[in-house]
């Protein structure tokens, strides 16, 4: 097994703390959607993607009818997608995605976060050369009639990097640049995709002592409860 496998075997380990964090930030995924490529799933393959992952969360319908029709509202804001670079204590990289309508709000609810937790909030290119852009893809099981390896080799002109067997289903890792591609080979093959989306994978990690970890967990909790905060990546061991 690769680097991914195991990332994602550390991250099962903790969940998001609350599942209202979840719904707020496929909510807010589906708000930006929208308002790229319009509400339309069949013609908007980034829709289709979040529907996907609203359904593997248990994401009640209301919520969802309710994202919908604040995006379609005029009235309603843009997110922007901004990301944050800097250093957890003891040296460990940090990369933030956020999406927010007020930059000014996130930037100083992230530098206060960085401070409080002796982290360095960094400049744009300080540390995103060191993680992966990658897509994951969750596809069922009972839709692939070949072995993995055999999969793989079906994947290879897409760049495919990984793909393994999770209790969840079948995942794929490839590069960033391949998801619309991939996404549309398994929607041909009539192949269910139960989740997609999109990581970043540290190139290298560093190993910590317990209490070392602990200083940089209490950073990545306080960002992590911020509502701009969709994503926060590390390259500590996991």
């Amino acid at each position: 097994m690769g680097r991914a496998f195991e990332l994602r075997k550390g991250r099962k380990m903790k969940r998001w703390s609350a599942m209202a964090k979840t719904f707020t930030r496929i909510g807010k995924d589906i708000v930006m959607a929208i308002k790229d490529g319009g509400p339309n799933p069949d013609s908007n393959s980034r829709l289709r993607a979040v529907m996907q992952n609203a359904k593997a969360a248990n994401m009640p319908k209301e919520n969802v009818e309710r994202a919908i029709k604040k995006a379609t509202d005029k009235d309603t804001a843009d997110y922007k997608e901004v990301l944050f670079e800097g250093y957890a204590p003891h040296g460990i990289a940090l990369l933030l995605e956020t999406a927010t309508d007020n930059n000014n709000r996130t930037v100083a609810n992230v530098r206060s976060a960085f401070n409080k937790c002796d982290g360095n909030l960094g400049t744009s290119g300080s540390v995103v050369f060191m993680f992966d852009h990658v897509c994951t893809f969750t596809i069922k099981k009972e839709d692939i009639t070949i072995d993995l390896e055999e999969l793989e080799l079906e994947l290879i002109d897409f760049e495919v990097e990984e793909v393994f067997d999770d209790e969840e289903g079948i995942i794929i890792y490839a590069p960033f640049e391949q998801f619309g591609a991939i996404q549309s080979f398994f929607e041909e093959d009539n192949v269910e995709i139960l989740s997609s989306g999109f990581e970043r994978i540290p190139t290298t990690t560093s190993k910590l002592s317990e209490e070392q970890q602990a200083d940089v967990e209490k950073l990545l909790e306080k960002l992590e409860e911020d509502e701009d905060v969709q994503n926060v990546y590390h390259s500590m061991e996991m």
